[in-house]
C-alpha cells in the first residue's frame, strides 16, 4: 500500500512537472513572437530614419521610440518588456541581477562557439516574492550597428550621443558581439 502511494506521488509530481515544463515553453515561444515584434517594429523606424537623415537621424530613434514600442507592447501584454545591456547607452536600460547573470552566460555562450542570432533563455524566477516568468534574447551586433555602437564612430553621431546620453558605455563593440538582450518579464 506504502509503495503503490509512493508511486503515485512520483507520478503525480513527474505529470506537474511536465505540464509545467509545458507551460514555460509555451511562454517562452510566445516571448521569441512578441520579441520578433519588437524588433520588426524597432528596424522600420530605425531604416526610415536612417533613409531620411542618416545614421545620426536614427539616434533619435533609440532614444524617444524604442521605449514608447517597449511601452506599447508592454500594455498590449501585460508584461515588462525592455532591452538591457552589460553596456547600457540609456541608464533606464540597466540590467537588473538576473539579467546580468544571463548576459554573462549569454557571453560565456558566445564564446564557446554558440550562434548568437538564436540565443535565448527562460526560467520561472522568484521575483520580490512573487513567480515571474523571465525570458531574454541576445542581440547581435550587426553591420548597421557599428555605425553608433562601434569602435571607428563618426564625430557628429559621437556629439549627439555624448549629447543624449553622457554617461553611454555602448560602444566598442565588433561585428557578432553580444550588444545586449530584449528582456521580458511576465508574472505568473
Amino acid at each position: 500500500m506504502l509503495r503503490a502511494i509512493s508511486t503515485l506521488i512520483i507520478y503525480v509530481l513527474f505529470i506537474n512537472t511536465a505540464l509545467a515544463d509545458d507551460q514555460l515553453k509555451q511562454r517562452a515561444q510566445k516571448s521569441k513572437e512578441v520579441v520578433m515584434e519588437f524588433m520588426n517594429s524597432l528596424k522600420g523606424e530605425l531604416e526610415t530614419a536612417i533613409k531620411a537623415g542618416g545614421p545620426a537621424n536614427a539616434i533619435n530613434v533609440c532614444h524617444k521610440q524604442a521605449p514608447a514600442i517597449a511601452k506599447t507592447l508592454s500594455d498590449k501584454y501585460g508584461w515588462d518588456i525592455g532591452r538591457t545591456s552589460l553596456k547600457t547607452r540609456n541608464p533606464d536600460n540597466t540590467p537588473d541581477e538576473w539579467e546580468i547573470k544571463i548576459l554573462n552566460d549569454f557571453e560565456a555562450r558566445k564564446t564557446k562557439g554558440e550562434d548568437v542570432k538564436p540565443m535565448a533563455y527562460f526560467a520561472a524566477v522568484d521575483n520580490n516574492g512573487k513567480k515571474a516568468f523571465r525570458f531574454m534574447k541576445a542581440i547581435p551586433t550587426g553591420e548597421v550597428c557599428l555605425k553608433c555602437h562601434g569602435t571607428d564612430i563618426d564625430p557628429t553621431i559621437k556629439a549627439k550621443l555624448h549629447e543624449l546620453y553622457p554617461g553611454d558605455m555602448a560602444t566598442g563593440f565588433k561585428l557578432g558581439d553580444i550588444r545586449g538582450a530584449f528582456t521580458i518579464s511576465q508574472p505568473m
